[in-house]
C-alpha cells in the first residue's frame, strides 16, 4: 500500500494511505486514530480521520513538523507490527427512518432514477451496514460508505436553502444523514427523528468515524414518538 507523510500548514501533519477507500485503509486509519486516543505526544492537539488519511494537529510552540512526522512514522511501524493498541469495533446503531412523503422529498425521483419502485429503495437502503469514513461538511454530518449503487443518484443541480435537521440524502455513491439545518444537495429520501449532534450532550456528535450504523424503516407514528421523546440521544 502506497503511504504517505506531508505538512498541512505550519501546525499539521497528515498520514495517507494512497487514494482507494477500501476496507484495510478504513482499519489502518482506525487503528492510527486507536493509537492517539492512548499515547498521544508533546504539543497534541487533535486528529481528524478521513477517507483514507489521518490530519495530526499540532502546538508549533511545543513541536514540529519533522518530531510528530517521526512520530507518526515510529507508531505506524508498531501498528503494523501488531503492537498498537487493540482496535474495538463498534456496535452498529440504529436509525431509525421515516421515508418518502414530506420527510422525504425525493425518495420518487431517486427511484425513478433508478428504474426500481420507492419501496425497493426504501428496502434497499435499509438492508446493508454502513460505516462512517469521516465527520464533515457541518458538525456531526456522517459521510458513509456501503450503500448499494443501485441506488446511487447525482446530487441536485441548484441546492436547496434549507434542508431539515434528521434528513437522509443520497449524493453519488454516498448516502449520509443531516444533523442540523443547513443548505443541502443531496437527494432527501426521509429523515431520522434521532437528533445527531446536540451541544448540550457530553458528547455532541452521536456518530463519528468509524461508527456502525443500519437504517430501519419507521412509519410516520413511530416517527412522532420518538420525536418527542427524543431525551437518550
Amino acid at each position: 500500500m502506497n503511504k504517505s507523510i506531508y505538512p498541512l500548514g505550519d501546525s499539521a501533519v497528515v498520514l495517507a494511505f494512497g487514494e482507494e477507500i477500501n476496507e484495510e485503509v478504513r482499519e489502518l486509519i482506525l487503528a492510527v486514530c486507536t493509537f492517539l486516543d492512548e499515547y498521544s505526544f508533546d504539543g497534541f492537539v487533535e486528529y481528524v480521520p478521513a477517507y483514507v488519511s489521518v490530519a495530526v494537529f499540532y502546538d508549533p510552540l511545543l513541536t514540529d513538523y519533522n518530531a510528530a512526522a517521526e512520530m507518526l512514522e515510529e507508531m505506524l511501524a508498531e501498528i503494523e507490527q501488531g503492537e498498537g493498541p487493540p482496535v474495538q469495533e463498534e456496535i452498529a446503531i440504529e436509525i431509525p427512518v421515516l421515508y418518502g412523503g414530506i420527510e422525504g422529498p425525493d425518495l420518487e425521483l431517486v427511484a425513478a432514477t433508478a428504474g426500481i419502485s420507492a419501496a425497493e429503495v426504501i428496502a434497499i437502503h435499509t438492508c446493508g451496514e454502513y460505516v462512517v469514513h469521516m465527520i464533515g461538511f457541518a458538525p456531526g454530518f456522517p459521510y458513509l460508505g456501503g450503500m448499494d449503487e443501485r441506488i446511487a443518484v447525482p446530487r441536485k443541480e441548484t441546492p436547496e436553502m434549507l434542508v431539515p435537521s434528521g434528513s437522509v440524502g443520497i449524493a453519488g455513491r454516498q448516502t449520509g444523514v443531516y444533523p442540523m439545518d443547513t443548505p443541502g444537495g443531496w437527494q432527501i429520501i426521509g429523515r431520522t427523528p434521532l437528533e445527531l449532534f446536540n451541544l448540550d450532550r457530553e458528547i455532541p456528535a452521536l456518530l463519528k468515524a468509524g461508527s456502525r450504523l443500519r437504517f430501519v424503516s419507521i412509519t410516520e407514528s413511530e416517527f412522532d414518538l420518538i420525536k418527542e421523546g427524543n431525551d437518550g440521544y
